[in-house]
């Protein structure tokens, strides 16, 4: 099934996936930066919240998709405390500022960082405890090959978790965030990251991706099972946990 986020496309040369490769290569110098001052800070709390959800079924081996600066996968670490964590991305350009925080950290001997293509993983059937991704699933470009994908190295038992920016569904903040997102999301990113197609296309792939009961539907139907969403912030952002039976 075609699903909305799936046409949206930061450039207008090449399929969606080497498009988004260029982009977040492009921006991987200011995109931590971006990415917290955008959200004011709100980000790490929605990451907190989201791993402290995973952290309750004590997984030792953690598959993190779209990890791009790893950041999520370094919480996961820190807070979860797992033997082996792997972070995945189609984007050197953002691994290598991974690897760098990473290794100031000292966690270089439990987070690792793999180029992959998340429609064709690299790994074995029913490899890891859990399998993670943050704020990177819209930007797949083909979701239901991306999820299989995700089930398929999951281990019977283990859990899926997805952070994912949505739009609010209420009046007023539904509004003020498209203003927000249209307008001043757009002028700060060009700003900063010298790529204004890549802070248009990521508010526009955002409100496309399917959200709350409808992506519940659409992670039943690829197999997962015991779905649970919870919206944070007036909704701006909604964490799934699911298992694999």
């Amino acid at each position: 099934m075609a699903y909305k986020q799936e046409a949206i496309n930061p450039y207008h040369e090449g399929e969606k996936g080497e498009q988004v490769e260029k982009m977040f290569d492009h921006i991987a110098h200011s995109y931590d930066l971006l990415n917290h001052a955008l959200s004011l800070g709100i980000d790490r709390r929605w990451r907190r919240k989201a791993v402290d959800a995973l952290k309750a079924y004590h997984p030792k081996r953690i598959l993190d998709i779209a990890t791009g600066t790893g950041d999520f996968a370094i919480l996961c670490a820190k807070r979860i405390n797992p033997q082996q964590i792997i972070g995945a991305d189609i984007s050197e350009g953002m691994m290598a500022v991974g690897r760098q925080k990473v290794q100031k950290k000292g966690m270089q001997d439990i987070i690792s960082f793999q180029r992959e293509d998340c429609m064709h993983l690299s790994f074995p059937d029913n490899s890891f405890d859990a399998v993670t991704s943050a704020y990177g699933v819209r930007n797949f470009q083909n979701l239901d090959a991306g999820l299989v994908e995700m089930l398929r190295v999951l281990r019977n038992g283990g859990h899926l978790l997805i952070v994912e920016l949505c739009t609010p569904p209420r009046f007023p903040m539904k509004q003020l965030f498209g203003l927000y997102a249209h307008v001043v999301m757009p002028c700060i990113g060009k700003l900063i990251s010298h790529d204004a197609s890549a802070y248009t296309y990521l508010p526009s792939s955002m409100e496309a991706f399917p959200q709350a009961e409808v992506m519940a539907e659409i992670l039943q139907k690829t197999g997962f099972q015991q779905i649970q969403w919870k919206r944070f912030t007036f909704g701006l952002c909604t964490m799934y946990l699911a298992k694999k039976l």
